[in-house]
């Protein structure tokens, strides 16, 4: 009786001493010992490779993990690598600051013959465990959207050999398979956490010749990553997430960035602006990498940054973005193998900088250079003989009132046909819908006569009287304003002759994320993504899309728009860009100075002192209705004085900014007058040896 009882206690002990075992992980990864771009595997001991750019962060238990999603990953040899049997579990804890660009594994052991075994992420916030069998992976995979961005989610994948796979998320069954046969194991391949095996291209492209595979990884927090041989149960799995107390997770909606601290007065700024760390690191730049020009009684803010690739951005008081897709090529046909050649494909800003040229009280220039490229980096139209390829040159005259010229300028016979000038892109941050950002009736569009329109979101655009969208049908309108849900709204003044091209939105997109993000901050080589989820930004709507007038100068070809962003009505915007389009007759009196006309690129009366000392100026506008004066700016050329005064109508006229421009062949005036008449106005600009 006694051997018996002994025998039992034996067997009792042996099995429980099983069951205990089994509880113990074969792998695991606390990320409490990170030293040198390693981190310490608990059960054998050994310092795995953590590579890229990293940082240790609060997680659910200690110190966890922030992978930048570009350059992160855990690499463990594959000689270091245990291969469990029939079973297997796989847990860890995981929050997210933006979805993958395709699926991505918190951990996987895949080879290229496939074999192996990997828990995976997808890029609509599905879950997902695979596992090679009979040569051909087999998913277990949850619905999209279970994984909320931001939150610490307790992931696990149960399998079971000839059985089932199992998926949990927070201690829930949340997708179960059966199979047959067993998980064929990889002997030569290492366990990978937090980035692909190899590369690949993002989910949802628009053309997969102008897109190009790449690396990429998780973007958020990881910690207490475990695999087991053997499959856990409901029970233990649920006391393993219930044993854990939550914090929120240490990460910041990746939103384009603000300006902290408005400086309070006009003018440009050099700075280096901030995305999210993990952005931020991959840039090899020094200070002043990028270019905000602020305005004293606007809190509007034009903004030239790397992540718009330098584009100009107006950015309204409640960081509601407007930038432009700028010049665009692509090849016809069979030709078409590289996809759009763009700025927007730049995502190194390899081939465009931005500098500004003119920083005084009365106006700022800046000038950004770029070349259109192509996702495989390559540039649009490259000389055989010298290599020169298209370049473009975009000059920007901003102005006190929180308007300014853009200019477009390109040398004759390097861009060629077919091309785009012009396409208005609206900006979503991440967790923003389009409702968010427009009205319903998106745009108004006007020409300088009051014959005006709306682009809307309609039910079907397709259908009369919308449409169907035509290339072949253009609008003569000349002024666009996008209806932002902002007090401040960007506009664009054309010049008379513009075509513009309008199509109208689906209303089923409104209540939505929709548009494409792999622009702007995208590092993906990709030439368009669909936008699916508002977990990172993105640009929508992009009509109306205007075909300006072009204008030949020397050996150069130009296009210029009057671009800025108020909170004028249309009819004001109609006026304003009168006032350029139709800009007022300017009269010089006396012979010391000499008019050299009206420049329209850059908003501004041309004039020369004519003298080699200070001069007074004396000149006359001609305002009316259909020609009105407002906020006039004047350039006058050999100014050789230290200050100014302006009278308007023989009064001394205060509400007025100037700025001396320094060059090496003397010193010119620029004058903004803060003016509105639609009459004749005299106009007198003294130099400071007549102001006894």
């Amino acid at each position: 009786m006694t051997r018996s009882i002994n025998f039992l206690l034996l067997f009792f002990l042996l099995n429980f001493s099983a069951y205990i075992w089994a509880q113990d992980p074969i792998m695991y990864w606390d990320f409490e010992k990170n030293v040198k771009g390693t981190s310490l595997e608990v059960v054998s001991g050994l310092a795995d490779a953590l590579e890229g750019h990293f940082m240790e962060a609060e997680g659910v238990k200690g110190i966890g993990i922030r992978l930048d999603g570009f350059t992160t990953c855990l690499r463990r040899d594959a000689k270091n690598t245990k291969r469990p049997d029939d079973e297997f579990t796989i847990e860890a804890w995981v929050a997210l600051g933006n979805y993958p660009w395709n699926w991505c594994p918190v951990l996987t052991t895949e080879s290229h013959e496939i074999r192996g075994y990997r828990l995976m992420l997808g890029p609509l916030g599905q879950v997902s465990l695979q596992g090679a069998i009979d040569e051909q992976w087999v998913s277990c995979s949850s619905e999209q959207e279970v994984m909320p961005l931001r939150n610490w989610m307790h992931i696990t994948g149960v399998y079971r050999a000839n059985k089932e796979m199992v998926l949990y998320l927070n201690g829930k069954i949340i997708a179960s398979i059966p199979i047959q046969g067993k998980i064929q194991y990889s002997r030569n391949s290492e366990c990978r956490i937090g980035m692909v095996a190899a590369p690949d291209k993002p989910s949802d492209i628009h053309r997969t010749w102008g897109t190009i595979a790449a690396y990429y990884g998780i973007d958020g927090l990881i910690d207490e990553i475990k695999v087991y041989e053997k499959a856990l149960t409901k029970e233990q799995i649920l006391n393993k997430y219930n044993s854990v107390s939550i914090s929120k997770a240490d990460i910041a909606p990746r939103k384009l960035p603000t300006i902290k601290k408005h400086p309070g007065r006009f003018g440009a700024f050099y700075t280096k602006l901030k995305y999210y760390p993990g952005w931020d690191n991959l840039w090899p730049v020094e200070q002043d990498p990028d270019v905000v020009v602020c305005f004293e009684n606007s809190p509007v803010k034009l903004i030239f940054w790397r992540g718009i690739r330098y584009a100009a951005s107006w950015v309204s008081e409640n960081e509601n973005w407007m930038t432009d897709q700028s010049v665009e090529a692509w090849e016809h046909g069979e030709k078409d193998r590289e996809g759009c050649f763009e700025h927007m494909q730049d995502r190194h800003c390899r081939f465009s900088h931005v500098r500004i040229i003119e920083n005084t009280d009365a106006r700022v220039v800046v000038h950004w250079r770029y070349a259109p490229v192509s996702a495989y980096n390559n540039t649009w139209r490259p000389d055989p003989k010298t290599g020169w390829e298209c370049w473009i040159d975009e000059y920007y005259y901003i102005y006190p009132d929180a308007s300014g010229i853009r200019k477009v300028s390109w040398k004759k016979g390097t861009l060629g046909n077919p091309r785009q000038f012009q396409e208005t892109l609206a900006l979503l941050h991440p967790g923003q819908k389009v409702s968010d950002l427009l009205e319903k009736d998106l745009a108004y569009v006007s020409d300088y006569d009051h014959n005006t329109s709306k682009v809307m979101f309609v039910d079907d655009p397709n259908s009369p009287p919308y449409g169907p969208f035509s290339w072949d049908k253009s609008y003569p309108y000349t002024i666009q304003q996008y209806n932002f849900k902002s007090e401040n709204k960007p506009f664009i003044c054309f010049e008379p002759g513009n075509e513009m091209f309008i199509k109208h939105s689906r209303l089923s997109s409104y209540e939505k994320a929709r548009g494409c993000n792999h622009f702007p901050v995208g590092q993906a080589r990709c030439d368009g993504r669909t936008t699916r989820m508002s977990d990172r930004p993105s640009h929508c709507t992009s009509f109306p899309i205007s075909d300006p007038v072009i204008h030949e100068n020397g050996n150069r070809y130009y296009w210029c728009g009057l671009y800025g962003m108020n909170n004028m009505d249309l009819d004001q915007l109609i006026q304003m860009g009168r006032s350029w389009a139709f800009a007022p007759e300017l009269a010089v009196i006396g012979s010391s100075t000499v008019s050299l006309g009206y420049d329209r690129s850059s908003k501004c009366y041309q004039l020369q002192n004519s003298t080699e000392k200070p001069n007074k100026i004396e000149i006359t506008i001609n305002g009316s209705k259909d020609s009105p004066i407002i906020n006039p700016a004047f350039y006058i050329r050999n100014w050789n004085a230290d200050s100014v005064k302006v009278l308007v109508n023989g009064d001394e006229f205060k509400d007025m900014e100037a700025g001396l421009i320094h060059k090496l062949e003397g010193t010119d005036l620029l004058i903004f007058l803060r003016l509105k008449n639609n009459s004749k106005m005299s106009i007198n600009i003294i130099g400071d040896q007549f102001l006894s």
